[in-house]
């Protein structure tokens, strides 16, 4: 088997992230080929679409939000993702087990003695209604549940049932508690049997490959993938890294050569392209951690320079402010980007960017 460098690895990865050049394509394929979008930040996909696809307006994504075309939900790793409606339909039965288990390990005191099931219906019964925040999810079912931690009740419904975070919080620069819909009655169709495990390794490897076993693991929240990837073997092609770990991937999938030039792109705030691996050595190589800041997003997030997490970025009135640990190279090419970034963020401003060393 070939051995991949991370470097190697780092340009496969960016291109199937369409982070080496921009894409002309509509977001929703862009969402749907980037197996969704993390999305804990209502603002961050806006950003995170803005350094992939060419000439990107935040209509492109508002639109499709507003029309429920894409939907905001917790899938992979118990997190909120944007994905379009087919995914999110398609995706919860999979992941459903991994919201579940993040919910009770999360809450296995709190949860001793309820009747989950019966929580859950009194939930969805609610939420058949209309859409509600966790707050009024906790107030509606306290009466019932007079002796259980509050919290506790409206995680429960969250995690349990398929929910969707619902417009207009989602859309850019609109404030406001998260509340929550039956998934089915916001899309308007029903959920469908699940995407077979074959289907969403081959799903994470065309977007974040090649990669091992347990990088798809990480990615996903699921466990035991050993088998479907071996039960794959014959559909994919293997390697090595530097450590050899064998990495599968697909045999048509894009591995450009490793000195393919890569342009600085600023990420949101937890861009998957940072959280998606077991083994982050391909964008980290120094292992420094990422930065999972609060707030609505699109504001802050990190700085890729030769394709590597090298900063962070954060943008307060029309200021972009870049610190790095060490001073970073071509400095021209990633204030070009900046001035780029400010003018998508902070239109119509007058516009500054300033370097500094921290962190």
């Amino acid at each position: 088997m070939d051995r991949l460098s991370p470097r190697a690895l780092n340009r496969a990865t960016l291109a199937r992230q369409l982070l080496l050049d921009r894409a002309d394509l509509p977001a929703i394929t862009a969402i749907e080929r980037l197996a969704g979008l993390q999305a804990q930040a209502p603002d961050s996909s806006y950003v995170g679409l803005w350094s992939r696809l060419r000439d990107f307006q935040v209509d492109e994504l508002a639109k499709p939000l507003t029309a429920r075309e894409v939907v905001r939900m917790t899938l992979m790793r118990g997190t909120v993702h944007l994905v379009t409606a087919a995914d999110g339909l398609a995706l919860w039965p999979t992941l459903k087990p991994v919201v579940e288990r993040g919910f009770l390990g999360h809450y296995s005191r709190e949860v001793a003695g309820l009747d989950l099931a019966a929580i859950a219906e009194a939930g969805r019964a609610l939420l058949a209604e209309r859409p509600r925040t966790r707050a009024e999810i906790r107030a509606a079912l306290a009466p019932r549940w007079p002796d259980a931690d509050l919290p506790t009740l409206g995680y429960a419904v969250n995690s349990l049932l398929p929910l969707a975070h619902v417009t207009p919080r989602g859309l850019w620069g609109r404030t406001g508690p998260a509340a929550f819909a039956l998934l089915e009655d916001w899309i308007g169709r029903p959920i469908t049997a699940g995407i077979s495990l074959d289907d969403l390794v081959l799903r994470y490897l065309g977007a974040f490959g090649p990669a091992t076993v347990r990088d798809a693991q990480v990615w996903s929240g699921l466990t035991r993938l050993k088998e479907v990837f071996e039960r794959l073997r014959p559909k994919l092609v293997s390697f090595t890294d530097v450590e050899g770990k064998e990495l599968f991937d697909l045999p048509d999938a894009p591995r450009p050569d490793p000195e393919t030039p890569a342009p600085p792109r600023f990420l949101p705030e937890y861009d998957n392209v940072l959280l998606s691996h077991a083994d982050r050595v391909r964008v980290i190589p120094d292992g420094r951690r990422v930065p999972l800041p609060p707030g609505n997003g699109g504001r802050q997030g990190t700085l890729l320079v030769d394709g590597e997490f090298l900063a962070v970025w954060a943008i307060t009135g029309a200021t972009l402010t870049i610190e790095s640990r060490e001073p970073l190279r071509d400095r021209d090419s990633i204030a070009e980007e900046g001035a780029r970034l400010l003018e998508f963020v902070v239109p119509g401003s007058a516009h500054d960017i300033r370097f500094g060393i921290g962190g």
